[in-house]
């Protein structure tokens, strides 16, 4: 297996990455980690003209604290955000959710823009970012914009990057004192993608009651299912017992529509989506503090 002739470029900076997706367009692909763009390119799905190899910009590899929570540059290894202290204290969900990402080894190349810029719905980081409420920040020589998880992922492995744009990072915000998160997969073996995972988060108040819910499942549909304003009707303002868990884990098993492939057929997918609501949600809630502190 040989990939396809192609002419490379390994700019230092964002300016000289984007100065370069302006000059060749529709001809060019980004490689940052290559944990997928690579086996795309060997088994010649992607021919690209042109390859522009971020693995230089050193700009774009941070994990930093901001005003509104948590900041992540695009190529951050999944790595250094799983034996990140600052993730683990500030973002459990996506703490959680990165040691599930394929293998150890995988993790030290993979990088955080990669996987979200390649928009594969089984994957772990693009249900992480929609539970969350993350945006995503895009940058072309013409200028910036940010997109929501709705807004950026559009169907199987698609996204509204254009193609002048580089993802330059992504930004997670803050939840309550006294969230839970809890992040749950169902995968034939570890390391495999999963045919289903949930994750969510519960933000309750000093009753215990439900003030706020993130919800996002991966592995059934074209893009992460954003269960979020499913549970918040039915959890929001009520204190989170078994009974309504249920309901939730019911409607969102009924709602998602997940295609047959090899790997299950999609009433199968269906019924995983209900019990890896119900084990994100319980795990939310046994993590969560009626006290508003973190347990």
């Amino acid at each position: 297996m040989r990939p396809p002739p192609f002419a490379y470029a390994d700019p230092q900076s964002v300016d000289e990455a984007t100065g370069a997706l302006a000059q060749y367009g529709d001809d060019a692909q980004i490689l940052a980690g290559g944990q997928s763009f690579v086996p795309l390119l060997n088994f010649r799905l992607a021919r690209p003209d042109y390859i522009v190899d971020i693995y230089k910009i050193s700009a774009l590899d941070y994990i930093k604290s901001t005003s509104d929570g948590l900041a992540i540059g695009a190529l951050t290894r999944h790595r250094a955000v799983e034996q990140s202290d600052l993730v683990r204290d500030t973002c459990p969900l996506l703490h959680q959710a990165i040691r599930h990402v394929g293998h150890i080894q995988i993790r030290n190349r993979g990088t955080i823009g990669g996987s979200l810029a390649h928009a594969d719905p089984a994957a772990e980081l693009p249900a992480v970012v929609t539970a969350l409420g993350g945006r995503l920040h895009l940058r072309s020589a013409s200028g910036e914009r940010k997109l929501g998880s709705d807004e950026f992922f559009l169907a199987h492995l698609t996204t509204a990057m254009e193609a002048e744009e580089l993802l330059v990072a992504v930004e997670l915000p803050a939840w309550p004192a006294g969230s839970g998160a809890c992040f749950a997969e169902f995968s034939r073996r570890q390391g495999d993608f999963a045919l289903v995972g949930a994750g969510a988060v519960l933000a309750v108040d000093s009753d215990g009651r439900v003030a706020r819910v993130g919800l996002s499942l991966m592995g059934t549909g074209g893009r992460p299912f954003d269960g979020a304003a499913i549970a918040s009707g039915i959890l929001r303002g009520e204190k989170p017992d078994a009974a309504r868990i249920e309901e939730v884990a019911k409607r969102i098993g009924e709602s998602g529509e997940p295609d047959s492939d090899i790997h299950a057929p999609a009433d199968y997918r269906k019924h995983l989506a209900g019990i890896m609501t119900r084990r994100a949600l319980f795990g939310a809630m046994q993590h969560s503090d009626a006290e508003g502190k973190a347990r």
